[in-house]
C-alpha cells in the first residue's frame, strides 16, 4: 500500500509547533474521559434547540470541538473503538480486532475481555446467569474478566506509571469491555451485572470490594426502577420523531414494547435489568455509581492527577433496538444531556471544572435502520452469513479443493474463519483457497469487499480509505482468514437469535464518524473542521500531561488543545 499518510505529512508541522506550545503550568487535578457508545458525530447537535445548558451545550460552547473526527479502523465495534481511544493505537497493534474472535488453538470463540483466571468477586454475577441483548456476553465461556488481551499500554497506564502509582485510575460502564479497556492494565474497572443489578469487578483488580462499593450495591439502586416507566421527557409534539413512535422495524425486547411509555416491570422479570440498559436508566446508574467513586476515592484531591473514565452505553442499546432515528433515541439523547449536566455540576463542586480536563468521544457511530432508510428512498437491508457455507459457489470451491465437510467454521464479524481441518490440510494451497473464496464472496449480495489474510500480510493492496481501514484492523494472530466489508447500509441484524433494528461495525462514515471534544481547564472554545482521528485522543492527553504516550500509539497531538491560545 502506497501513499503519504496524514502522519508523515503533518509530522514536520507538529515538530515545528510543539516546541512553541505552552504546556499547562498547572496540571489538572482530574482527567474525565467520557465515551458515549454509538454516539454518531451528528447526534449531539441534532436536537440543539431542546438541550439544557450544562450538558452537551457546555461541551460544544466551552470546549475545543472537532467536528470531523473519525475512527480509522474497519471493524467499528465497542471494544475496538474503546481500546483505540484508550491506547492511541490501531487495532492491528492493540489487538482488540473485534468484540469476538475465533481462537484456532482452543477451537472456541473468544470474548475480548474474557479471562478465566480472574473470576468476578460477586457470586451469581457470571455471564451464564445474564439475559441480555448483547451476544458477546453469551459467547463468553467464563465469567472471568481482565485487560490481559490488550497488547499495549493505555493512557491510564502511562499516567499511573509516570506517578509511581500515585495517580488513581478508575473505569466505569454498564459494559465490562467499556470499563476494562479504558482503565487499562493498571487501573480498576467496575461494570454492571445484569444478573445481580450491581456493579462488579474481578479478582484481577481486587481481592475484595472497597467499602463504598459494597455500600452502593447494598442500596439496590436498580430496584428503584421497579414498577416505573421510561416516559418522554418533553411533550411528544415537540419531538422531531414525535409522530413516529411505532415503527414496524423496531424490536420489542422482553415485552418492553415499541411505544411510549416503556414499562420496566415489577423487578421480578428476567429481563428487568436488561430493560434498564435499553433505556436512559443504564446511564443514570453509571452516573450514580461514578458519584460514589468520586467521593469515596477522593478523586482529584491528591497531589497527582487522577483519571476517571465513564462509558455511557444506553445510546448504543437504544440505537440497536429502535434505531438512531427514532423517538426513543431522541428522548435518550435529551436524557443523556441531563445526565452529563448533572455529572459536570457534581464534578465542578467536588473538584472544579477549572481543575478538570474533560474529553468526550465515542467508540463508533451507527447506521440508521434499513426500514427508516428505505422510507427515505435509500437502498438498505440485512445480510445473513449463516448460509454462506451451503451456497452453490462455496460448494463448487469445496469440490475444487477436495474439501470434505465444512469449509467455513465461523463468521465472527467481520471475519470469516476456515474450519480447522481445512487450515491443517497440508495438501490445500491456503493462499489459492483464500483467493477463490474472496472471488466468490465478492459476488454475494450485500458484500462490498472481501480481503484475504494472505493479501493483508503481503500488503500489496489498493491505496484507498477502505483498504487502509481493513489493514488497520488486521492482527495476524487474531484476525480471520477473510475480512468482509458489507455494502453501505447493509448489515447483520441477528444478535444471537434476537432481531434488532440496526447494528454497526463497518468502515463507512456513519460508523466511523464520532465527536471529539476537549473542555474544562479553562480551554478557549474553538470549532475545528480539520479531519482528525480517534488515535489522536490518547496522545493529546499524554502531551497535555507531559508524559510518554501509550506504547503502541501512532496518533498526532491535537495542537488546539495544547497551544497557548487555548488556555
Amino acid at each position: 500500500m502506497t501513499g503519504i499518510s496524514r502522519y508523515s505529512a503533518l509530522l514536520p508541522i507538529v515538530l515545528l509547533l510543539l516546541p512553541d506550545a505552552a504546556w499547562a503550568a498547572q496540571k489538572p487535578k482530574l482527567i474525565l474521559q467520557i465515551t458515549v457508545d454509538q454516539l454518531r458525530g451528528d447526534l449531539p447537535t441534532r436536537y440543539t434547540e431542546r438541550l439544557d445548558e450544562g450538558g452537551f451545550r457546555y461541551l460544544w460552547e466551552k470546549g475545543v470541538v472537532y467536528r470531523n473526527a473519525h475512527h480509522g479502523h474497519a471493524n467499528t465495534e465497542t471494544i475496538v473503538g474503546h481500546t483505540t481511544l484508550a491506547t492511541g493505537a490501531q487495532p492491528a497493534v492493540h489487538g482488540m480486532v473485534g468484540n469476538l474472535w475465533f481462537d484456532r488453538e482452543s477451537g472456541f470463540t473468544t470474548y475480548n475481555v474474557e479471562d478465566p483466571r480472574y473470576a468476578l468477586l460477586s457470586q451469581g454475577a457470571d455471564v451464564d446467569a445474564r439475559t441480555e441483548i448483547d451476544p458477546t456476553q453469551r459467547a463468553a465461556r467464563s465469567d472471568g474478566r481482565s485487560p490481559s488481551a490488550i497488547l499495549v499500554t493505555t493512557f491510564a497506564d502511562e499516567l499511573r506509571s509516570n506517578t509511581n502509582g500515585n495517580a488513581k485510575a478508575i473505569g466505569i460502564s454498564v459494559k465490562d469491555r467499556g470499563a476494562i479497556s479504558m482503565a487499562g492494565h493498571s487501573g480498576t474497572a467496575y461494570w454492571f451485572s445484569k444478573a445481580t443489578g450491581e456493579f462488579v469487578t474481578s479478582t484481577y483488580y481486587k481481592d475484595s470490594y472497597p467499602g463504598w462499593v459494597t455500600e452502593w450495591n447494598g442500596k439496590k439502586k436498580a430496584q428503584d426502577y421497579a414498577n416505573q416507566q421510561w416516559t418522554l421527557l418533553q411533550p411528544q409534539d415537540q419531538y422531531l420523531f414525535g409522530a413516529s413512535d411505532d415503527r414496524p422495524w423496531e424490536a420489542d425486547i422482553g415485552g418492553f414494547g415499541r411505544v411510549f411509555p416503556h414499562d420496566y416491570g415489577d423487578g421480578s422479570n428476567r429481563y428487568f435489568t436488561t430493560l434498564l440498559t435499553l433505556s436512559p436508566a443504564g446511564d443514570e446508574l453509571v452516573l450514580d455509581f461514578a458519584k460514589a467513586a468520586l467521593v469515596a476515592e477522593q478523586l482529584g484531591k491528591g497531589d497527582a492527577t487522577d483519571y476517571l473514565s465513564l462509558s455511557f452505553s444506553s445510546t448504543d442499546y437504544v440505537g440497536h433496538v429502535f434505531g438512531p432515528s427514532s423517538l426513543e433515541a431522541e428522548d435518550n439523547t435529551l436524557r443523556l444531556d441531563r445526565t452529563l449536566a448533572e455529572l459536570f455540576t457534581f464534578v465542578d463542586k467536588a473538584v472544579g471544572l477549572e481543575n478538570t480536563l474533560i474529553v468526550l468521544s465515542a467508540d463508533h457511530g451507527g447506521p440508521d435502520a434499513p426500514g427508516y432508510l428505505t422510507d427515505m428512498g435509500i437502498p438498505a437491508g440485512y445480510i445473513d452469513p449463516d448460509g454462506w457455507d451451503k451456497a452453490a459457489a462455496i460448494a463448487h470451491i469445496k469440490r475444487r479443493f477436495g474439501i470434505q465437510g465444512k469449509l467455513i467454521e465461523a463468521y465472527d464479524h467481520p471475519y470469516l474463519y476456515f474450519s480447522t481441518n481445512v487450515r491443517n490440510d497440508e495438501h490445500i494451497d491456503q493462499q489459492a483457497l483464500e483467493a477463490a473464496v474472496v472471488a466468490e464472496l465478492s459476488k454475494f449480495h450485500g458484500v462490498s469487499l472481501a480481503v484475504s489474510s494472505s493479501a493483508l500480510r503481503r500488503g500489496n493492496l489498493p491505496d484507498t480509505d477502505v483498504y487502509r481501514a481493513v489493514v488497520n484492523n488486521f492482527n495476524p494472530k487474531r484476525s480471520g482468514d477473510i475480512f468482509i466489508v458489507f455494502e453501505p447500509n447493509w448489515f447483520i441484524n441477528d444478535f444471537d437469535g434476537l432481531t434488532v433494528a440496526s447494528t454497526h461495525g463497518s468502515p463507512w462514515s456513519y460508523d466511523t464518524f464520532v465527536p471529539i471534544v476537549f473542555a474544562g481547564m479553562e480551554l478557549v472554545p474553538q470549532i475545528i473542521d480539520r479531519k482528525v482521528a480517534t488515535i489522536d485522543v490518547a496522545v493529546t492527553l499524554a502531551a497535555y500531561m507531559e508524559i510518554k504516550p501509550p506504547s503502541g500509539s501512532t496518533g498526532i497531538p491535537l495542537l488546539e488543545v495544547l497551544s497557548e491560545d487555548s488556555r
